[in-house]
């Protein structure tokens, strides 16, 4: 197993599910260990753990780079990057781009962004979507500041032998830590195999599946254009920056 965003090779594995949050869930045992790797397993070389480097691939696959993504960040400085909340292991890779917005709740509400039509290429999240109460309106406002060519790419917690269901009308269940009570870590989606649904709701037109550790490491995106059009786009980009 290599790491996409430094190239290493060795990991720390450990458990970060804790047994309330299974119970709540009903998460089974096979179930528990996936989703432990993908929170829990981390690249010593970067810290990144599985669905860090799952979301790294989805965006450089997306300009079609192949290599480690810290170098990727080099070579596509000039990208205008909306990070929605710290994106894990990925923060300190973004955060070295000259153009990238981290922007991060309460102050800026996903659902309802302050940025101009269009000011972005790429927007990324990770485990953000689940904890908001109108996730298609959400991705819409995502889809909204992405310019042409762009493409918002971003993870879940996702359960893939099931279907998402929403958590409205059921206890409160919450991310975060064991005995965390905090409204910022409420869960009001569980998602499962057709989570990509919620993107063409949004007014998306296609959807991308990237994985790494499968299934532990599994990360979305979509681009405002089709397949074509975005590869297009990409390598006129590449070349102008060439």
């Amino acid at each position: 197993m290599s790491c996409a965003v430094c190239g290493g090779k060795s990991f720390t594995h450990n458990k970060v599910l804790w047994d309330g949050l299974v119970a709540e869930w009903d998460i089974s045992d096979s179930e528990r260990e996936y989703i432990d790797r993908q929170q829990g397993s981390i690249c010593n070389g970067c810290g990144c753990n599985i669905r860090s480097i799952a979301l790294a691939k989805a965006i450089m696959n997306h300009w079609s780079y192949h290599g480690r993504f810290q170098d990727f960040t080099r070579k596509f400085d000039n990208l205008a990057v909306l990070e929605i909340n710290e994106a894990s292991g990925l923060t300190k890779q973004l955060a070295s781009m000259s153009n990238r917005r981290l922007a991060e709740y309460p102050e800026i509400d996903m659902q309802r962004m302050p940025y101009p039509d269009a000011s972005f290429d790429l927007v990324v999240h990770s485990d953000t979507l689940e904890h908001i109460q109108n996730p298609v309106r959400a991705l819409s406002e995502c889809k909204r500041v992405l310019r042409p060519g762009g493409v918002l790419a971003y993870t879940i917690p996702v359960i893939v032998g099931r279907m998402t269901r929403s958590r409205e009308g059921l206890a409160k269940s919450y991310h975060g830590f064991p005995g965390n009570g905090s409204d910022d870590y409420v869960v009001h989606t569980e998602y499962g195999a057709d989570m990509w649904q919620q993107v063409i709701a949004a007014g998306f037109k296609s959807v991308k599946i990237e994985t790494f550790d499968y299934p532990a490491g599994i990360a979305i995106s979509a681009s405002t254009t089709g397949p074509i059009a975005a590869g297009l786009v990409s390598r006129l980009v590449r070349a102008i920056r060439n």
